[in-house]
């Protein structure tokens, strides 16, 4: 205990150490740049600690980043940097490692995370970028609901973006349905997956059509996200890495979040106007949502995802028959799209490979995308990119 004790006090100091040294520099001298992105579009990062021993970097760009790290070279007055090259334009996260402590950047203000896990983020310039960019564009309003939940028993909180010129206009519009994976919550599409810049900058360039995009909490454990949950209520997340009764969350989406939605805001209430969209275990809660409801949605977008109570389909729980029949039924009920899209290095290929299969077997239609990496926001940014210029034509 006392070890701990000690290790943890060192950490803090440490940290302690980081910020006062940032803070005097705008006090003495000039500011220190990080990250700076060069003309070749490499890209420098820079850290000033004069008591660190030793600093690594964990960036996105790393092929399977997770766990990875690159040496950070120490130079004078303690400024710790690395230059990354050949970055293809992109967005791209972060994070210092400064004596095995994960710590962000404290010269860039732009931090982005879900839960309690938090990096700072940059911007590569190009092309492929610019729709992650805030643009000089018209913008939409992102706003933070909270709505009951009769289903669970809460009051429940949810994002919602709305399309530029909606406050201004009597029009009615299409609606998106956006679920995050586990570990996420309500802000996650926001915040990780930059949803309202995306739409703000393909509705600008009529790339996709303006519509709104409900983002809600997947987890029906939570009322929202960390620190945003009402005194008292119990944040004790359950095994099974928070995904324990999702059938709590799915009905209460249909039961009422659909209902509050279209009775709160202006939009097309039929089938043909909704659109649904998840990644990871948010496509999965998209499966179940429309295989069980295939009156509902004609847009549908599966990203990561694989399905429930499944070993490539072989699991002990799973039913083929019953889950041909409601993919019959969905067919049958006029989807107008079906979008899968898997990273060559997704954990969840097999698993798409395996749905991709038994949806040619019985003829159901699809398009499917699969791009580079894994199982990261870097490909379900894409996705949302690549994905909504295809919804309510």
């Amino acid at each position: 205990m006392k070890n701990k004790i000690l290790k943890a006090i060192g950490a803090l100091a440490l940290v302690t150490s980081i910020v006062f040294q940032t803070n005097a520099q705008f006090q003495r001298g000039p500011r220190l740049v990080s990250p700076q992105i060069n003309e070749d579009n490499s890209v420098t990062f820079r850290l000033k600690s004069l008591d660190a021993d030793k600093v690594t970097i964990n960036g996105s760009w790393m092929p399977g980043y997770y766990g990875k790290e690159a040496e950070v070279t120490k130079g004078d007055s303690g400024i710790w940097s690395i230059t990354v090259k050949d970055l293809a334009p992109n967005l791209y996260t972060y994070a210092f490692l400064v004596n095995g402590i994960r710590v962000v950047d404290p010269q860039n203000p732009q931090i982005m995370g879900e839960g309690t896990y938090f990096e700072n983020f940059v911007i590569v310039p190009g092309k492929e970028s610019e729709v992650y960019a805030i643009q000089d564009v018209p913008h939409g309003t992102l706003s933070k609901i909270w709505y009951p939940s009769p289903t669970l028993n809460k009051t429940r909180r949810m994002s919602v973006y709305t399309p530029p010129g909606y406050e201004n206009s009597n029009e009615k519009y299409p609606v998106l349905y956006l679920l995050h994976g586990a570990g996420g919550n309500e802000d996650s599409w926001a915040s990780l997956g930059r949803a309202n810049y995306i739409l703000d900058n393909l509705i600008a360039t009529g790339k996709a059509k303006p519509m709104i995009v409900v983002m809600t909490n997947g987890n029906s454990w939570s009322a929202a996200a960390p620190g945003e949950t009402p005194v008292g209520e119990n944040t004790e997340r359950p095994g099974d890495r928070g995904m324990s009764n999702r059938n709590g969350f799915e009905n209460s989406l249909v039961n009422d979040v659909i209902p509050f939605i279209e009775k709160n805001y202006r939009v097309l209430t039929d089938k043909n106007n909704r659109a649904i969209a998840g990644l990871s275990m948010g496509g999965m809660h998209t499966q179940t949502i429309t295989n069980s409801n295939p009156e509902i949605f004609s847009y549908i977008g599966v990203m990561s995802a694989g399905l429930r109570n499944n070993s490539r389909f072989g699991g002990n729980n799973y039913n083929k028959e019953a889950h041909v029949k409601q993919l019959k039924a969905l067919q049958e009920s006029g989807v107008k799209l079906y979008w899968i899209g898997c990273g060559e290095e997704d954990t969840a290929k097999e698993i798409n490979i395996a749905l991709r299969k038994l949806y040619d077997e019985i003829g159901f239609g699809y398009i499917y995308r699969e791009s580079q990496g894994g199982h990261t926001w870097a490909n379900w940014r894409l996705y949302l990119s690549e994905m909504s210029p295809l919804l309510f034509k």
